[in-house]
Formats: C-alpha cells, structure tokens, sequence
C-alpha cells in the first residue's frame, strides 16, 4: 500500500494539472470564468494523470521493443524543465497527425544550443518552448 505522503503528493500533483489545465482552456475561450472551477474539480475527480499508451514502431528499439510495448504515461500540466530532463522517455502528440502520440528521448530544452556534425550547418540555441527529441533506433535513418 502506498505511504501518506506518496498520496498526498499524488493529490496536489493532480490539482496543479487540473488547474493547468482549466487555465489553458480559459485563456484560449473554451470555457468561461464561470466555467473555471467546474473544470478543475471535474479533473481532479475524474481525470485521469497516468495512462496506458501502446507503441508500436521500430523508432525507440531496443528501449520499446519494435513489435510493440505498452508504456504508463504521466501527464504534465506544462513541460516544465523542474519535471522533464534531458535523456526522459516523452509521449509527443505526432507533428503529422495530432489524433496520435509518438514517443521519443528528449535530448535538448530551451537554451541548449544545438551543434550539427556537417560544418556546412549553423549552430543554433533552442527558443523558449521548444525542445529536441530523437530516436532510440540508431539504425533508422532520420526523416527530412
């Protein structure tokens, strides 16, 4: 059974993402301030912080086997850098089809500057809100 303060933690840990949450629904205009406290105790007693995400891909072999793996996902109200860090497993919402989720490493947050192997590239530093994520499957060759 777990501990008062593993609970505990749980539970503010699910009302900071519920409020999140809410937050970013209001300021986008999905729901109104009338709605806001609604929201935030609908998700803390019925949201759901962890979930079970099936991959399928060879993309992060040997980490994920290439025949499929099932992985327990946290969700985060924001990628905050205190709680995401360099070499973390992430689930991404997929660039090209945002109905499903792609998993990847994270290599690199904002502020990191990034070096490529050809010279005939520039190095460049990461902006605010953005991060860079690879493959584990070094075998794969990278999409253009």
């Amino acid at each position: 059974m777990a501990s008062l303060s593993t609970w505990l933690r749980y539970i503010v840990h699910k009302i900071e993402y519920s409020i999140s949450l809410s937050s970013k629904n209001y300021q986008i205009g999905q729901i109104t301030d009338k709605q806001v406290n609604e929201n935030v105790w609908k998700n803390v007693f019925q949201g759901k912080l962890t979930y079970v995400h099936f991959n399928k891909g060879e993309e992060m072999a040997p980490t994920v086997s290439g025949q499929g793996g099932s992985l327990l996902v946290r969700r985060l109200p924001t990628a905050d850098p205190k709680k995401v860090f360099v070499g973390d497993v992430v689930a991404l919402k997929d660039p090209q089809n945002p109905d499903n989720c792609i998993v990847r490493r994270l290599a690199a947050v904002e502020g990191d500057e990034m070096v490529s192997t050809d010279e005939k590239d520039e190095p460049f530093v990461l902006e605010n809100d953005q991060c860079w994520v690879v493959s584990d499957n070094e075998s794969l060759s990278p999409k253009q």
